[in-house]
């Protein structure tokens, strides 16, 4: 295996002007950071500040107007639709909402099957393959017979989960799966992440707002500040002993069970933000 899966190279995302009087608008400037096999990165930062872009750019669904993006050291800044495709056995995404990313008029079993048959696997290695699949994240074998409005929401992220695992990626974007669950099923489905990834290998680049959810998973972090890195190194340092202010202020924005820390945390924060003007 390489020894970067994913090179992030001083890469920009600019948007066209919109209407007459518009301006371009840049949302990532000079971002640079990579991926290894088997890592987790964590990409953190409020919204707005370009970290689902940057997952965009890497899929292919946000334009790159500079920099490079290198897929074991292949160029993939400005593939085609057809490149684009070959890639996606590759390169995989597991969505943020569970309830919009699955069609609900497909049975689970046609929406795990769907990419084995554009890949023209046989219909009995596809089924086989699909009960894998839902044994992996953990669902019954019957739940391929049903559709996904049967289903609660993290039982729909663990069969978009599967979705994104039915043609052996290498790396998955991860665009802020667990935000839309409530904190227990967020805390299973982390687990279910991390199982995987022991078991398969799978890198992760995992989005997310929140520093306490991506100290769970991630070897290293990067943080995003209105399109650029300010702080990027070692996951337990990032999210426990932050340098930058602005990921010091994210760092204090996470709830604690204390109330008496948590009003600590809240001056903190009130302070922090009147000296930095972050």
């Amino acid at each position: 295996m390489p020894e970067v899966l994913l090179d992030i190279d001083h890469v920009d995302v600019t948007y066209p002007a919109r209407g007459f009087r518009g301006k371009p608008f840049q949302a990532l400037k000079g971002v640079s950071l990579d991926v290894r096999p088997g890592e987790c990165v964590g990409l953190v930062g409020e919204s707005g500040s370009g970290k689902t872009t940057l997952g965009r750019a890497v899929l292919g669904l946000a334009p790159v107007t500079g920099g490079a993006l290198r897929y074991q050291g292949r160029d993939i800044s400005h593939l085609g639709r057809r490149q684009r495709r070959a890639l996606s056995s590759d390169i995989q995404v597991v969505f943020q909402d569970p309830y919009t990313s699955l069609n609900p008029a497909l049975t689970i079993q046609d929406i795990l099957t769907e990419p084995l048959t554009v890949r023209k696997v046989a219909k009995a290695e596809a089924q086989r393959r699909v009960r894998d699949l839902l044994d992996q994240v953990h669902l019954p074998s019957d739940a391929g017979s049903r559709l996904p409005r049967e289903f609660s929401g993290g039982q729909r992220q663990r069969i978009a989960i599967a979705r994104a695992l039915a043609l052996d990626p290498a790396l998955i974007v991860c665009d802020e799966p667990v935000s839309a669950l409530d904190l227990s099923t967020q805390a299973r489905v982390l687990a279910l992440f991390k199982e995987i990834q022991d078991r398969t290998a799978v890198a992760y680049l995992f989005v997310s707002h929140d520093l306490a959810v991506v100290r769970h998973l991630s070897h290293r972090v990067a943080v995003m500040y209105h399109g650029e890195i300010v702080e990027w190194g070692d996951g337990d340092q990032v999210t426990t002993r932050p340098q930058h202010p602005y990921t010091q202020k994210l760092f204090l924005a996470a709830p604690v069970p204390d109330p008496a820390a948590q009003e600590r945390r809240r001056a903190e924060r009130r302070a922090l933000a009147a000296a930095t003007g972050l």
